[in-house]
């Protein structure tokens, strides 16, 4: 059954990441999503390796898995944007395309005759979206914006990493670049918006979607206690600033998360951990009190967590209805009988390496459910179906334009 998608045509001048993830969001849900790529070189995250892509003989491929990660679902099409020619190619898949996306700096493309208002005269239904640091305004519009530099400046190293006064504290980037990923969340999301007022209005518009402001919106409840207080909040490493305990503990041979969320869970926990007395101590009778008295709280905890071993710990808090689990590396997400139940690893054919595993787009429909059928694409390998089937380009026309070095 076609996608929720399906019919919709994406022009995917993006690279690296916020951008192509937005671009791969769509792909998922059904759009035709055409990537252009510069000539040779393509998207700069084809040069992000090791690791390569593998082929049946275990030799790599050259095919990044960075790019893998971001690119399935697309047709890749070579087109030098420099070139008076590729500008007019661009023009031509604008004019036919539902949304292009882009990531290029602000301003950029105007030169090159593919800003939204020119594309806007050519296609007035377009949804034309731009993914940048910091926006199309402000007086920082014109500055270059890097996932880890986003997340230093936007907060959120500020309350990432172990506290200060303890051993390895200090600031900490997050273990993916998690301003891009959400930037391209975001943008996924304008663009469905944009095409629902679409169908409703038959215009197009332009969005403006930045790493900076992205970033500072998930910040969410940490954003909020600073609003509502004046004080920004510090780094507690894996406490958490609003409940306790909500955290990790050693265990006999690992470690543990404990997520009380509530009072009646604390005492559900207390229930199995053997120490019933404690939701009737004044200090930590309400959640108010233990994040209050959280140093000790968590002495008291920490002593009683080395009892038993992590897998004990689970069992036990499970049967109780305690939120709980284990910190797991990614070779043991991908083994646990959930992740295996819902098919997050998959496995799609790839022109160079045979096949490829991937990570399963996470979202779910009953009737319209996301097809992965067509796995990240080599640079160019569409180049010439895209100009044949969509441009109308014959054979002649599209030998002169490689000759050329357009494609």
């Amino acid at each position: 059954m076609p996608g929720p998608l399906d019919g919709i045509r994406v022009l995917d001048l993006t690279r690296v990441l916020a951008g192509p993830w937005a671009a791969q969001n769509l792909a998922d849900l059904g759009a035709e999503v055409i990537k252009l790529e510069r000539p040779k070189k393509g998207d700069d995250s084809r040069a992000f390796g090791p690791p390569w892509l593998k082929d049946a003989q275990g030799r790599d491929t050259g095919e990044s898995a960075y790019f893998a990660c971001a690119n399935r679902g697309k047709k890749s099409l070579t087109l030098d944007l420099a070139h008076p020619k590729g500008q007019a190619i661009a023009r031509e898949l604008a004019a036919k395309s539902d949304v292009l996306l882009e990531n290029f700096k602000f301003g950029d493309l105007d030169r090159y005759g593919l800003g939204y208002a020119q594309l806007k005269e050519v296609n007035p239904g377009l949804i034309y979206c731009s993914v940048t640091g910091f926006g199309h305004t402000g007086p920082w519009r014109e500055r270059p914006g890097y996932d880890f530099m986003i997340q230093g400046m936007g907060g959120l190293m500020s309350v990432t990493g172990e506290r200060d006064d303890r051993a390895g504290g200090g600031p900490q980037k997050a273990g993916i670049p998690i301003a891009d990923l959400i930037t391209g969340m975001y943008a996924s999301i304008a663009v469905c918006a944009a095409l629902a007022h679409r169908a409703k209005s038959g215009a197009g518009q332009h969005l403006d979607l930045a790493l900076l402001d992205s970033l500072v919106a998930v910040l969410a409840n940490q954003g909020a206690n600073y609003l509502a207080t004046g004080e920004p909040p510090g780094r507690l490493g894996n406490d958490h600033p609003n409940i306790a305990p909500y955290q990790v503990f050693r265990t006999a041979d690992g470690s543990l998360i404990l997520a009380c969320g509530n009072d009646n869970l604390f005492r559900k926990f207390c229930e199995v951990a053997g120490c019933g007395s404690l939701p009737g101590d004044a200090r930590f009778a309400t959640n108010a009190k233990r994040v209050a008295n959280r140093v000790e709280l968590t002495r008291l905890l920490s002593e009683i967590f080395l009892r038993r071993t992590t897998r004990e710990w689970i069992a036990d808090l499970e049967a109780a209805g305690v939120p709980c689990g284990p910190i797991n590396d990614l070779k043991q997400v991908f083994a646990e009988p959930q992740a295996v139940a819902r098919g997050l690893k998959m496995e799609l054919a790839h022109p160079a390496a045979g096949k490829v595993s991937l990570v399963r787009s996470p979202m779910r429909f009953s009737e319209t459910p996301v097809q992965h059928d067509v796995p990240p694409p080599t640079l160019g390998q569409h180049t010439d179906e895209v100009l044949r089937d969509l441009l109308r380009k014959n054979p002649s026309d599209i030998a002169r334009l490689r000759a050329e070095g357009i494609v």
